[in-house]
């Protein structure tokens, strides 16, 4: 196994399995907890965020394909492109994101840190990776913090595209809309991202 990254939650390996690069998501013990507890939470987040590709892939985003679920680890499909904080996408790509987003929430589905740096172009197309701090939950808040994530790593002119991309898809697109609005006026957001 070659190490790609490793981030506060877990490392990144990839493998080949009969030929075909996969990458293994594989979540770190903690030595500061508890070592029941810890083992509880690298299994449950596991779980959840295996879970929660296989959900988003079925609503119609692109997302790694999940090939197997160990006790701490997932093994997913690999995939080759640049991240969008990289990259300079198209309107088209743009709006492919927001429709992607739109998919998920409509099956209860949030990314948690919908970022340039989770989103990643290729020649087939935008693809959302790292579930890690994703959550099912029909929350307009969570909805709203996704997007808002979103404005907050790219372009006004790349904001408005994927907020396109989202309207044409979502049927709760005004009360989310709404919801962000509120956000932005009383700092929520600030809250949350030194909270997670």
């Amino acid at each position: 196994m070659e190490r790609v990254s490793e981030g506060a939650e877990a490392i990144m390996f990839e493998i080949k399995l009969s030929g075909n690069p996969l990458l293994v998501k594989v979540r770190n013990r903690k030595s500061w907890r508890i070592a029941n507890i810890d083992e509880e939470l690298r299994k449950s987040r596991t779980r959840k965020e295996a879970k929660l590709m296989i959900m988003a892939k079925k609503a119609g985003a692109a997302v790694p394909g999940v090939a197997a679920i160990g006790k701490y680890s997932i093994f997913m499909q690999k995939i080759d492109g640049k991240l969008l904080k990289d990259s300079k996408p198209t309107a088209k790509e743009m709006q492919t994101i927001g429709r992607y987003l739109g998919y998920m929430h409509a099956k209860g589905i949030t990314h948690g840190d919908f970022t340039s740096a989770n989103l990643m172009l290729t020649t087939n197309g935008p693809y959302i990776i790292d579930f890690g701090l994703g959550n099912f939950s029909n929350s307009e808040e969570e909805k709203a913090l996704d997007l808002l994530l979103l404005e907050r790593s790219i372009s006004k002119d790349d904001y408005a595209n994927a907020r396109k991309g989202y309207a044409s898809v979502s049927k709760e697109y005004l009360t989310v809309i709404s919801r962000l609005n509120e956000i932005k006026k009383r700092g929520r957001y600030q809250t949350r991202t030194l909270l997670s």
